[in-house]
C-alpha cells in the first residue's frame, strides 16, 4: 500500500530550538494575537554531539534533527521544508568600546546625528573586534546597544534636540563566528530543511516571557540551558544589551557525577528527580544501589549554583550600564534547581520576589492543540516560532562593488552594514578631513585641522542614496569612496597668541609692534607657513635692531639709543611699555660728563659731607631701569650751570628727603631736589631681569614717570604687573 502523500507546509511555522542536552521541536501558527501549538517533539542527543550551545558534531546533530523532524510529520501529516531556529549566546563575542564624534560646529543634534554617531561606534567595534580576533574566521555583528550617551564630554541620557559641538557614547556591540552560522545550517540542511529565520536564543525567550508592554520596564531574562545562561535586557520599549557567561546547568550534573560516582546521564536524573521527589535512587558506577536526600545534593551545589549566580549577576549590571536591573525572569532547565533565584537576587542587590522562574504563566497568548509541556524550558521553542513573525532573521546576500556579500538580515540592515561586511573602510564612506598639522605652541601640543571632504556617492540598485538606506536581498549596491579636504593651512598670524601688540614709546610716541615667534629656534615673521612638527614659541620682547627695521629707521656713527633712560646696543631687549629714544653720542657724553661741558673741576663747590652724601650704591649692572647715576647727578647739576661761558650759580643747598618706598621707610640725601629715579638708588630691586608683562611706578597711588618730582613723605610702589 502506497505511502499517504504530506501536505505541504503552507502556513505552519516550524521552530528548532537546538541544544547542548536535547532539540525540541515546536510546529504551530499565529491566530490574532494567540500563537497554536499544533505539535512538539523532544530527543535527547545520543551522545555530547553539542557543548556549551556549540556543535560538535554536525552528522549526529543533523540526525537528531531528522528524526524530530520526522516524528512531528507523522504527528501533522505535513512535509516540513522551512525551520526557524536561534544560536546560543555561547557563541557571541562582546566588544565594549566608546566613540567621540567631533562636529564641524555648534549643531542641534538630530535623530540622524544620533544614527551616525551609533555608526561610527559599531564600525569602531567592529575594528578593535578585528584586532583581537585578526586569527580567527569572519564574524558578524548581530546586535549593539548604547549604554551611555555624551554631550560635549558630560553624560546625558538622550542627545536629540540638544546643541553641541561633540558627541559620544559607549556602546556595546556582539559578532557571532561565520563557523557556528555554518555549522546551524549544515546541521538542519542535513535534515532536508531550508532556515527562513535565525535568532539569537535570549532574544527568542524574551518574546514570549516578557510581553511587550513590560518592556517599557528595566528588566533581565536569563534562559538558564545546558551550555549557556543567555542574557536579554529590556528598557523603554526595547531590547538593549544581550549577553551570556558560558556556566549553566551541565556544570551541576557534573558535580552529581563527581560526587554520586555515576555517569553523565545518570547524573542528569539525579538532578531532574530531586525537582519532584525528596529522595532518587540510583545505581553508581559499580551497580551498587544508592540512595541520595534531595538535600545532600543541594548541598553538593550550593557552592556552585552561588558562583553560576554571581557570574550571571555580574555580567547582567555589566550590560545593564553598571547597575541592578529592577526585576529578572529566569527560563530553561537549569534554572529549575532550589536556590538558584534567591541566589541571583541576594547577587543583584535586590528582593528575592523580582526574580522567578518563568514558564506556564507566561504562556497565556499560546494555545495547545495538544499535549505538551507547560513549564519554562518550552519559553525558548516557542520563542523561536514568534520570533518568525517579529522579524525575518537570517542571512541574506547583496552585491557590494560587484563582490558578493553575506549579511545576517536583523530586520533593519543598512548600506552600512553592507559596507562593513565588505570590509569597505570607513575612512571611504565619510567625508574626510585634509591632511592635519600638529606642532607646539609654548610647549603645549596643538592642532590645525584640514579641510573637510565630500560624502561617499551611494547608489542602490541605481538609485542614489545614503548610507542608511534599507538593504534587502539581492540588492546591487555601487559606493564611490568620499574625497579629502584642503589639507590645513596655518600662518603664524592667525595664532590667537600672535595677534597680541608689544607696546613701547618711541621719542615720546606710542608704538605698536605685532609679535616676533621663534619656530625652530629661527625667527620668523606673521607671514610664516607653519609645518607639521613645529616648535613655536611667541616672544614678548623686540630687540633695538628690530625696533629700528620696524619702523625703518637708520642711524649713522654720531647717533646712540636710550632704553629705560640707559644707553642700549642693537641686541638690547626692549619689553611692554618700554621707553626708547634716539640720542645724539654728544649729548650722552656731555650728560655723563657735566663738569667739562661747563669748563668746571670735577669735584668743584660739593663739600667734602656732601661728597659721600652723593656716591651711589654700586649695584650689579645698576639695578634699576632708570638712568646711570652720574648721568642723574651730571643733569641736576648741569641745570645749575649757564652757558659755556657764564659762571656757575648755585641756586639751592642739598637738603634731606624721606618717602615710603613698597612699605619701607627710606632717606635721600645730597640733592636740593629729587625725581622719582632717585629712589633706586636706596632700593634693592633688579630691574634688568624681567619678571612680568609690565614695570610699574606709582606715587601716592598714580602712575609716575621716572623724571616726576618727589615730595617729602610720598608713597611710593614699583613692582611687576603679572
Amino acid at each position: 500500500m502506497a505511502e499517504k502523500a504530506l501536505k505541504p507546509q503552507g502556513d505552519l511555522v516550524f521552530g528548532l530550538d537546538i541544544g547542548t542536552r536535547s532539540i525540541v521541536g515546536t510546529v504551530g501558527y499565529r491566530e490574532g494575537d494567540q500563537f497554536l501549538v499544533v505539535a512538539q517533539d523532544i530527543k535527547e542527543h545520543e551522545t555530547r554531539a553539542m557543548l556549551d550551545g556549540q556543535i560538535h558534531d554536525i552528522g549526529q546533530v543533523g540526525n537528531t534533527i531528522t528524526e524530530v523532524k520526522m516524528n512531528l510529520e507523522k504527528k501533522l501529516g505535513v512535509k516540513l521544508t522551512d525551520v526557524c531556529i536561534a544560536a546560543a549566546g555561547r557563541v557571541l563575542r562582546t566588544i565594549e568600546t566608546s566613540v567621540t564624534w567631533e562636529l564641524p560646529q555648534e549643531t542641534v543634534i538630530t535623530k540622524e546625528e544620533i544614527v551616525s554617531l551609533t555608526s561610527l561606534g559599531i564600525e569602531k567595534a567592529y575594528e578593535e573586534f578585528q584586532d583581537r580576533h585578526e586569527d580567527e574566521e569572519k564574524f558578524y555583528c548581530v546586535g549593539n546597544s548604547v549604554i551611555r550617551y555624551y554631550l560635549n564630554g558630560n553624560q546625558i541620557s538622550n542627545l536629540e534636540n540638544h546643541k553641541a559641538k561633540s558627541i559620544g557614547a559607549d556602546i556595546i556591540a556582539t559578532f557571532l563566528p561565520d563557523d557556528v552560522v555554518d555549522g546551524l545550517y549544515k546541521a538542519v540542511e542535513l535534515a532536508g530543511l531550508s532556515v527562513v529565520n535565525m535568532t539569537l536564543e535570549p532574544i527568542a525567550a524574551i518574546a514570549v516571557a516578557i510581553p511587550e508592554m513590560y518592556r517599557m520596564l528595566n528588566i533581565a531574562l536569563v534562559d538558564v540551558g545546558a551550555g549557556t545562561s543567555d542574557i536579554c535586557i529590556t528598557k523603554d520599549g526595547c531590547i538593549i544589551a544581550y549577553g551570556m557567561i558560558p556556566v549553566a546547568g551541565d556544570s551541576l550534573t557534573e558535580v552529581i557525577a563527581r560526587n554520586c560516582l555515576v555517569d553523565f546521564n545518570t547524573a542528569e536524573e539525579i538532578k531532574r528527580g530531586i525537582e519532584t521527589e525528596d529522595a532518587v535512587e540510583y545505581k553508581d558506577i559499580m551497580l551498587l544501589p544508592q540512595k541520595i536526600t534531595r538535600e545532600d545534593v543541594l548541598t553538593q551545589l550550593e557552592p556552585n549554583i552561588n558562583s553560576m549566580t554571581e557570574q550571571v549577576a555580574k555580567r547582567i549590571m555589566e550590560l545593564n550600564g553598571g547597575k541592578a536591573v529592577s526585576a529578572v525572569f529566569v527560563v530553561g532547565g537549569g534554572g529549575k534547581i532550589a536556590g538558584y533565584t534567591e541566589k541571583l537576587a541576594e547577587h543583584l542587590g535586590i528582593i528575592k520576589e523580582r526574580v522567578a522562574l518563568r514558564g506556564e504563566e507566561v504562556m497565556q497568548k499560546i494555545k495547545f492543540k495538544s499535549e505538551a509541556r507547560k513549564d519554562s524550558l518550552m519559553v525558548t521553542p516557542i520563542g523561536i516560532c514568534l520570533n518568525y513573525y517579529e522579524q525575518s532573521n537570517s542571512f541574506i546576500y547583496v552585491t557590494f562593488n560587484e563582490n558578493r556579500v553575506k549579511l545576517y538580515d536583523n530586520g533593519h540592515l543598512a548600506v552600512v552594514d553592507a559596507a562593513m561586511a565588505a570590509d569597505y573602510a570607513s575612512e571611504s564612506l565619510f567625508p574626510r578631513r585634509g591632511k592635519e598639522i600638529n606642532y607646539t605652541l609654548g610647549g603645549a601640543k596643538k592642532i590645525c585641522r584640514g579641510d573637510l571632504g565630500e560624502a561617499a556617492v551611494i547608489h542602490v540598485n541605481g538609485e542614489e542614496t545614503d548610507l542608511y538606506h534599507e538593504v534587502r536581498q539581492n540588492d546591487v549596491i555601487m559606493v564611490q569612496a568620499s574625497t579629502a579636504g584642503a589639507p590645513a593651512k596655518l600662518t603664524l598670524g592667525k595664532l590667537p597668541e600672535a595677534k597680541k601688540k608689544i607696546s613701547v614709546t618711541v621719542n615720546g610716541s606710542k608704538i605698536l609692534l605685532p609679535a616676533y615667534a621663534m619656530v625652530n629656534g629661527k625667527l620668523q615673521t606673521s607671514y610664516y607657513d607653519v609645518q607639521d612638527g613645529d616648535d613655536i614659541e611667541i616672544l614678548d620682547y623686540y630687540t633695538v635692531a628690530q625696533v629700528r627695521e620696524f619702523m625703518d629707521v637708520v642711524l649713522d656713527d654720531s647717533m646712540t639709543v636710550i632704553v629705560n633712560n640707559e644707553e642700549a646696543t642693537d641686541e638690547t631687549k626692549v619689553y611692554e611699555q618700554f621707553v626708547i629714544r634716539w640720542a645724539l653720542k654728544s649729548e650722552v657724553t656731555a650728560a655723563k660728563n657735566p663738569e667739562r661741558k661747563a669748563g668746571l673741576p670735577a669735584e668743584e663747590e660739593l663739600p667734602e659731607e656732601d661728597d659721600e652724601e652723593v656716591t651711589y650704591k654700586k649695584t650689579p649692572e645698576n639695578l634699576r631701569p632708570g638712568r646711570n647715576p652720574l648721568e642723574e647727578k651730571a643733569e641736576a647739576v648741569q641745570e645749575e650751570v649757564v652757558e659755556d661761558t657764564a659762571p656757575v650759580e648755585v641756586k639751592k643747598l642739598p637738603i634731606p628727603m624721606s618717602v615710603i618706598v613698597n612699605g619701607r621707610p627710606i632717606t635721600m640725601k645730597g640733592k636740593s631736589e629729587y625725581v622719582f629715579v632717585d629712589v633706586f638708588d636706596y632700593i634693592d630691586f633688579d630691574t634688568t631681569v624681567v619678571q612680568g608683562t609690565r614695570l610699574v611706578t606709582q606715587q601716592n597711588g598714580q602712575n609716575a614717570g621716572y623724571l616726576d618730582a618727589l615730595s617729602e613723605g610720598s608713597v611710593i610702589d614699583i613692582y611687576w604687573e603679572k
